[in-house]
């Protein structure tokens, strides 16, 4: 991603906290300063932009920094193994106003792009497959296909939510199956679900397969469209698709760029930082931040039904303060319950003359009950006491 901000012409990077190849160092047209800390390049005012792309277990620290620090952000994907870094990530954007961009590009893909399109619409009006009914996605590798999944305690991840909610929208269910109820490497993992706008989808993730292979497959009421790359996702693809009359279509798009993509995205949203003004022509931004904490919570969901050997119903919510406040209450509300409870026992082995005694009026057991529960009303105030912040 550095070298396709690089050879635009239009950025250049100033300074790393890694070591790069000469074959790099060439394509970035000139040496590059190299510090040891993330907090080195925080400190440099020259830096407009930061690329947070540490390993697994610096880089949720390093994606906050970055961006409490008050710069545009380039995130590799997945940012942590949970959403909660995600949402914290999109509240302190909300309040910077900077860029914040995950490196996800396949959902870029033109030949996606052109999928999506087919099936944009529900009852299937200009739509040459008619309704959406289901998408199939298999993905082979001769490596893993899960992201993380050789690693120790680590959550793996999913690859292609971004891809299935371009072409269907939000996921409504989830139900994932394992040979076992946990993950072991050079095992298969179905996927299965439902979109919220109807329509299904099943995804066959292979690993340790002798011949790779990415096919994607839409099946509407009256036809279908089978999307092909036969050397990997970023190399050529062919969609071959049979439209309402029968009649047959082919496709064909050469090697892709995906850098080159996530570059337009990240100027476009420079540009249009600030505005409400979504570029004509698109069915929805691609790729936001919105893409990352969707496929974080879908990984969970995913996870769970592994574990659980059942299906996961997502219910979705605005990553916002508000939200934040109301999970946070919910929480404080559980903990008065049990404090009085703990109350309640201690007023069973406590003195009764030490119960009795009046503090400002009142006795003490009235305090031990009235005190919490005063103090939680408080703490509702505050969403009426503390202004909303004017929608952007």
């Amino acid at each position: 991603m550095a070298c396709a901000l690089v050879e635009s012409g239009r950025h250049s990077l100033i300074v790393c906290t890694t070591s790069l190849s000469a074959d790099v160092q060439r394509r970035l047209g000139g040496e590059v300063r190299r510090v040891s800390d993330v907090e080195e390049v925080l400190a440099d005012p020259a830096v407009e932009a930061v690329i947070v792309a540490g390993h697994e277990g610096v880089r949720p620290a390093q994606l906050r920094r970055a961006l409490q620090s008050e710069r545009h952000v380039l995130c590799v994907h997945p940012p942590d193994q949970t959403p909660e870094i995600a949402y914290e990530a999109a509240m302190i954007r909300n309040d910077t106003g900077c860029v914040l961009l995950p490196l996800l590009p396949e959902a870029t893909h033109p030949a996606i792009r052109r999928i999506a399109e087919f099936v944009r619409r529900k009852d299937g009006s200009n739509s040459p497959l008619g309704t959406f009914r289901l998408l199939t996605l298999e993905r082979s590798a001769e490596g893993e296909v899960l992201d993380g999944v050789w690693i120790a305690g680590h959550k793996p991840s999913f690859p292609g939510w971004d891809i299935l909610r371009t072409i269907g929208g939000e996921i409504q269910e989830v139900s994932a199956f394992a040979e076992l109820e946990e993950f072991r490497e050079g095992e298969p993992v179905l996927v299965a679900g439902r979109f919220e706008q109807g329509g299904l989808f099943n995804v066959h993730l292979l690993p340790r397969e002798r011949q790779p292979s990415w096919r994607l497959t839409v099946i509407g009421s009256f036809g279908r469209a089978e999307l092909l790359f036969p050397q990997g996702w970023n190399g050529p693809a062919i969609l071959d698709s049979r439209d309402t009359n029968g009649e047959a279509h082919e496709e064909y798009w050469q090697q892709w760029d995906p850098w080159t993509a996530l570059l337009e995205a990240f100027e476009q949203a420079l540009q249009l930082r600030g505005t409400s003004v979504s570029p004509v022509g698109q069915i929805r931004p691609q790729p936001s931040w919105l893409d990352t904490i969707r496929a974080l919570e879908l990984d969970d969901a995913a996870r769970r039904s592994i574990e659980k050997r059942r299906t996961s119903v997502l219910e979705f919510q605005e990553a916002s303060e508000e939200v934040g406040f109301k999970g946070t209450m919910t929480l404080v509300g559980c903990s008065l319950l049990w404090i009085m409870l703990l109350m309640l026992i201690l007023a069973a082995v406590l003195p009764r003359d030490l119960l009795m005694t009046r503090f400002l009026g009142w006795p003490i057991i009235g305090w031990m009950f009235i005190a919490p529960i005063v103090l939680f009303l408080a703490l509702q105030l505050l969403q009426y006491i503390v202004p909303r912040q004017r929608e952007k």
